[in-house]
């Protein structure tokens, strides 16, 4: 059904980008704390073609669904979930949710652990070792963390008690610690040795690493694998600048910058 729309979708949002003349006002975007870097590129690109600015807050999706809904002005919501722009649709608030990048979890893990994907599971479950994940609701990647939980718990039972338990909700929340100006969040959190493993995106994963290149990156195996669909909506449809940034993002060009970051396209024409 999904894919049935997406012409659908992109034909609306190419007669709302054509029906109005551009406006000298900036687009706000809001977009989920994982796309921060390739949502930057995407802004300045297409801030470049269009001469168009672009104002981007960057946090998890969750906390950003909350400020939309509390009324703070947003034109195009990027989210790391199709839950929360789906629930601005039920709303009225959104448009239209558009598949427009996936991405999966890897693990982080500290320096010389020793962890490989066959061992991922038996020392996520160790007690000598600390977990770190996002913080579920606020941010999507703690709830596809609980997801990893739950699959864990079919290979081994008693497996989600336990993770459940013992995972640290270090990132993702309303009050959790930011990491200082220019450091990379999942690197700093590594850094300050509070976690052995951090359950996050393998693309936060890779900016990790280039941020710390000691911390290794694990690949979850297929029985525990997460994957993640990302969700577009545009907020302003009579906002033809919104229409044409929304519509830039799922365009090859938007579609090129994303996998250049290690985010899975989908491929729209």
């Amino acid at each position: 059904m999904l894919k049935r729309s997406l012409p659908l979708i992109t034909g609306a949002l190419m007669m709302t980008a054509g029906a109005l003349p551009a406006s000298a006002e900036a687009v706000k975007l809001h977009a989920a704390g994982s796309l921060k870097a390739a949502m930057t590129d995407v802004a300045a690109a297409y801030s470049e073609s269009t001469g168009v600015a672009v104002e981007t807050a960057f946090s998890p999706s969750g906390l950003l669904r909350e400020r939309i809904e509390g009324g703070e002005a947003s034109d195009v919501f990027a989210s790391a979930n199709m839950r929360h722009p789906r629930t601005l649709e039920s709303q009225g608030l959104g448009g239209p949710v558009v598949l427009f990048a996936r991405n999966r979890l890897c693990g982080l893990t500290q320096p010389g652990l020793g962890v490989t994907p066959e061992t991922l599971l038996e020392r996520m479950l160790s007690d000598r070792i600390r977990l770190g994940t996002s913080t579920p609701k606020a941010d999507p990647s703690g709830d596809y963390a609980w997801e990893l939980f739950e699959k864990a718990e079919e290979v081994q039972p008693g497996s989600f008690a336990a993770l459940d338990a013992k995972a640290l909700q270090l990132t993702g929340g309303a009050d959790s610690a930011a990491a200082p100006e220019g450091r990379n969040l999942y690197a700093w959190v590594m850094t300050e040795d509070r976690a052995d493993i951090f359950l996050t995106y393998c693309t936060n994963a890779v900016l990790a690493k280039a941020d710390t290149p000691g911390l290794e990156i694990v690949a979850i195996p297929e029985a525990l694998s997460v994957g993640a669909d990302y969700g577009l909506t545009l907020l302003s449809p009579d906002n033809p600048d919104a229409a044409r940034l929304a519509l830039f993002v799922v365009s090859p060009a938007g579609q090129e910058i994303l996998g250049s970051y290690g985010f899975t396209t989908v491929g729209l024409p």
